[in-house]
């Protein structure tokens, strides 16, 4: 994020992240991306003894109260190790902001509180196998019978399905009923979870990410969060985070500084290549969305922080965020290869294992198709809804009105029988 939107206190915690990270050992990141660990619960468990879980949350849960500014910029240290890292991180958030907001004071004391020490792991169960985007098409199903639902279905690329001690399911509870359908439960993996598979993935590797199986799993009645057939605003909420933080910048950023300090030391044709114009403007492009993206992010932060607008209007900001940034993303690494050249296509640099975890980025939290749909969905209803503010500059023509209404035609004329 840039240095200028830094308060004194958001520049020492950002050093804080960065010794967290410094910390990680390096054959960690190694191993998960080789598929050698199915989990990596001393990354969780240091960055909660250190608590920089939850940093949005209560201090009497075990968080610092802070605002989505300072979870940016957290993620954006934590993003530096990879993508699974920052998605990792970025868990604690999505799933505590369900207890946060709509978990009963005991889920927060049972639930909120140990994923924020970082001695518990909680995953989140949305997508289906037969769902993708279609959140309201779910079909695992919760059928209350005594103080118990029971819940059949499967969920599919949980993130911590092979680490999680818990689980936020989304699950129908009123067939039929649209936005009303659907409601949200905390299921412990003890309750009988299945992990049926778990799946090789381009990149992102080392998080347990799988599919989970509910066979009339018995989930007690005290842990629907946020009320029956609620899970509709429980999902809307959980979008914040999940698509806020979910760009990786920083982690570009760092890969985009190692193309540059190599093509200021690589040579070729007698001169270092960071001369040549086919190099240097592709990292000045980079650099140049790079401030952009985040000069956006903090200032949706913001608005988020301060609540500015309609929920609408920060769901549109949201989105916007999650499309630029993940492409961004992508964009950035992409050229940061082909500076790079033959070299940066090995293992010799960390750039293709970026890549191919950037990848991802684009499709998780709602594709960014997906977000095309949101955004323009509701800047229709902001501006159909408010007319024209300040100048109306539509009038600025030459033609006569007269000449406007003949000119100006917006629908056929119906043609006679």
């Amino acid at each position: 994020m840039l240095e200028v939107f830094f308060t004194p206190e958001q520049r020492r915690l950002k050093q804080e992240v960065q010794d967290f990270v410094k910390s990680i050992p390096r054959q960690l990141i190694l191993d998960m991306d080789a598929d050698k660990i199915k989990f990596p619960y001393e990354f969780v468990r240091e960055a909660g003894k250190r608590g920089l879980l939850g940093l949005r949350f209560p201090p009497k849960y075990g968080g610092r109260g802070l605002g989505w500014v300072e979870e940016l910029i957290a993620v954006g240290e934590v993003s530096k190790l990879g993508v699974p890292f920052a998605c990792l991180y970025s868990m604690v958030s999505i799933v505590g902001e369900a207890l946060n907001v709509f978990g009963t004071e005991e889920q927060k004391e049972k639930y909120l509180k140990p994923i924020i020490a970082g001695t518990k792991w909680a995953g989140e169960a949305l997508t289906e196998p037969r769902g993708g985007s279609d959140f309201f098409g779910a079909t695992t199903v919760a059928r209350k019978r005594g103080s118990n639902y029971y819940l059949t279905g499967q969920k599919r690329f949980v993130v911590g399905a092979e680490g999680a001690d818990f689980f936020l399911v989304f699950a129908v509870t009123n067939p039929g009923g649209g936005r009303d359908a659907i409601s949200a439960f905390i299921v412990e993996r003890d309750f009988g979870v299945e992990v049926r598979h778990v799946y090789g993935l381009m990149g992102c590797r080392g998080t347990g990410t799988g599919r989970l199986v509910f066979r009339e799993t018995p989930v007690p009645e005290e842990n629907l969060v946020g009320g029956e057939h609620q899970g509709a605003k429980v999902f809307y909420k959980l979008m914040v985070p999940e698509r806020l933080v979910s760009g990786g910048i920083d982690g570009s950023r760092a890969i985009l500084e190692i193309a540059a300090r190599y093509a200021d030391k690589r040579q070729a044709f007698g001169q270092t290549i960071r001369n040549f114009e086919g190099v240097s403007f592709k990292i000045a492009d980079c650099i140049t969305k790079l401030d952009a993206v985040d000069a956006l992010a903090y200032a949706v932060a913001r608005t988020i922080d301060e609540n500015v607008g309609t929920p609408g209007y920060q769901r549109r900001l949201v989105s916007e965020v999650k499309k630029l940034a993940t492409q961004v993303q992508w964009e950035v690494v992409n050229d940061a290869m082909q500076v790079l050249g033959g070299i940066g296509y090995t293992n010799v640099y960390p750039v293709e294992r970026a890549l191919r975890e950037a990848r991802l980025a684009m499709i998780w939290t709602g594709t960014n198709e997906i977000m095309n749909l949101i955004i323009q969905h509701e800047y229709y209803k902001e501006i159909l809804a408010k007319g024209v503010e300040g100048r109306d500059i539509e009038a600025d023509v030459a033609l006569s009105e007269d000449q406007l209404a003949e000119e100006r035609v917006y629908q056929p004329e119906p043609i006679e029988p």
